[in-house]
């Protein structure tokens, strides 16, 4: 990670004595904490985005160390089944990954995102500890005839409202530090914007460490120590991690305020106006656009409905346009991304099966190592951020300058590329899994194991390890390419809520997934197996053929998503990109 080698600091002082900032070290359209314009050199860039990855690793190891081990928690202590504990982890992760829409709107709406990251910290250390509490609420006991009833009611009732409240927090957090990270970086600056690309690299590799650490130490000590204390420190690492984040306060840059109209307000009133003007004939639109000729650009031609919004309600535009080509543009912008986002469902569904069923299923294997220790099932969830952990720099050091070369591009393939990528390898991942699956079951029935739900299978759990080193390849491509598309294409006050929406593909994922889930038991329960292809008795369910079934969806999801992304047209403003 290099800083620009801009020349900035001063002029001569031999002259004048007095030492003023050259005007090409200031950042444009950026202030630093006390509300001055902001200087390249000490402000922003690599020395801001160390603080605020480090927030991003201290952040995923407390959220993980809840999520990864979740399903184990309301299986065992508070006693589920199979079938509903994943459909409520899948609802909670769907909600969780929802929230970040509201906590952008939030942030780009009302507070900004520095002060939204405080408050969402603040919540998020509040939520944490009363998780912790709530393992610590004994469960209401009555003895009749001899025989003892336990009703845990108010510790799960407790235990959701906190793990709701932790999703509300960190749904706020999470878009706005990645947005606050990466306008660190001078996107008219080539130096600068070409570092930002590595810079959601860099971020994601942070954002994969703190989980891969998180799950390996906090899943064994929720599982053989206490619950309590495998909740409380995610609490305590929150809490450093606001630590960390203001100490980074005055490094900072901050998004200068302008008096313009809102981007909300700017993109409503272009809908609202073309709705008003729908009756307007297509001669009209065309002609006005001849005569002004406004529309050279390739965007316009898609989504031409929009165009009316800069005429009057009469189809006249002698006043001048009610909204302006930049806003109409904006808005297409905006609507362009709804054809990727619906085609970035299907990863999502295949993705949320880490943290339930890939969980489950190791469960029921040989988890020993060595004769007397023996690894938490989701353990392996830490294999996923390390591989990527190995896989990010090799993407950014090797991959991009081989295939800069090759293309001529600035970072080697485009964002839709790499996201495609990411999807075909999701294909895959379900695959192998499907595979391994039905080889599990197959040694299941040769050691008669079937009627034993208890039963662990004489098969090594690294047998599992394929498909999570698959889950963290496939992230490299998708969900990197994602973050930094969604950041990329929307207009630039709109950029949390960018992220929010990346971040709501996996929330809607999760939900099809606890869809799916309730779907196929439903359906294959008829065929006299008792809870269908998904089963508490793993030996007896078949995840094997839902594997399948997952790989078939995604399959069509990808021709769909390479159909929207050879139509998709870039919103150009990078200083660093080439024709992409």
């Amino acid at each position: 990670m290099k800083e620009s080698n801009v020349v900035d600091v001063d002029i001569d002082t031999t002259t004048t004595g007095l030492h003023i900032p050259l005007l090409n070290n200031f950042v444009d359209g950026a202030v630093d904490y006390k509300n001055r314009q902001a200087i390249r050199s000490i402000s922003g860039f690599w020395r801001s985005a160390i603080f605020i990855i480090s927030v991003e690793v201290a952040e995923r190891f407390a959220y993980f160390g809840v999520s990864s081990n979740l399903i184990t928690y309301l299986t065992g202590p508070l006693g589920q089944s199979t079938a509903t504990a994943a459909e409520n982890v899948n609802v909670w992760l769907g909600t969780a990954s929802l929230l970040p829409l509201v906590g952008g709107f939030i942030a780009d709406g009302f507070l900004g995102r520095f002060r939204t990251i405080i408050l969402a910290s603040l919540l998020y250390i509040l939520a944490l500890g009363m998780l912790a509490l709530t393992t610590l609420i004994p469960s209401k006991c009555e003895t009749l005839g001899g025989a003892t009833s336990c009703s845990p009611h108010l510790q799960v009732s407790m235990f959701f409202i906190s793990l709701y409240l932790v999703a509300f927090a960190q749904g706020c957090h999470k878009p706005c530090v990645l947005a606050f990270g990466a306008d660190q970086f001078d996107a008219s600056d080539p130096h600068e914007c070409t570092a930002k690309s590595s810079f959601f690299n860099w971020w994601y590799f942070g954002m994969c460490t703190g989980p891969m650490v998180g799950i390996f130490v906090l899943s064994y000590i929720q599982e053989y120590l206490s619950w309590g204390l495998g909740f409380g420190i995610p609490c305590a690492v929150m809490g450093l991690a606001l630590v960390i984040f203001l100490l980074g306060t005055m490094t900072y840059r901050f998004p200068k305020k302008t008096e313009d109209k809102s981007a909300f307000v700017r993109i409503g009133q272009v809908f609202v106006e073309a709705a008003r003007n729908w009756r307007t004939t297509q001669s009209t639109v065309s002609l006005e656009e001849e005569a002004c000729e406004t529309f050279t650009r390739q965007g316009s031609q898609q989504f031409r409905f929009l165009n009316k919004a800069m005429l009057s309600p009469d189809g006249s535009n002698e006043s001048g346009p009610v909204c302006s080509i930049d806003e109409v543009e904006e808005a297409k912008s905006v609507l362009r991304l709804i054809p990727i986002w619906a085609s970035c469902l299907a990863y999502s569904t295949v993705s949320s099966q880490q943290t339930t069923l890939f969980t489950k299923q190791g469960a029921t294997m040989d988890r020993s190592i060595g004769p007397n220790f023996e690894i938490p099932a989701a353990t392996l969830q830490s294999f996923i951020g390390l591989s990527i952990v190995i896989l990010i720099p090799i993407y950014d050091t090797i991959l991009v300058p081989l295939m800069r070369s090759v293309t001529k591009k600035p970072f080697g393939i485009t964002m839709l590329q790499r996201i495609g990528t990411g999807i075909f390898i999701s294909i895959v991942l379900m695959v192998v899994s499907a595979l391994v699956e039905s080889k599990r079951l197959k040694t299941a029935k040769e050691y008669g194991l079937i009627d034993d739900p208890g039963a662990v299978i004489p098969m090594k759990i690294w047998w599992l390890l394929p498909q999570y080193v698959l889950v963290g390849a496939a992230d490299v491509f998708a969900i990197v390419g994602m973050q930094e598309f969604f950041y990329d294409q929307v207009p630039s006050e709109l950029r949390s809520i960018g992220l929010a929406l990346y971040l709501s593909v996996s929330g809607v994922g999760n939900f099809l997934s606890s869809f799916l889930i309730s779907t196929v038991v439903k359906i294959t329960a008829r065929d006299g197996l008792e809870d269908g292809w998904i089963s508490d008795n793993m030996n007896q369910g078949h995840v094997d053929y839902f594997y399948y079934l997952l790989a078939g969806i995604s399959a069509v999801a990808f021709v769909i998503y390479l159909c929207a992304a050879n139509s998709y047209v870039y919103n150009q403003r990078r200083a660093c990109d080439v024709a992409k």
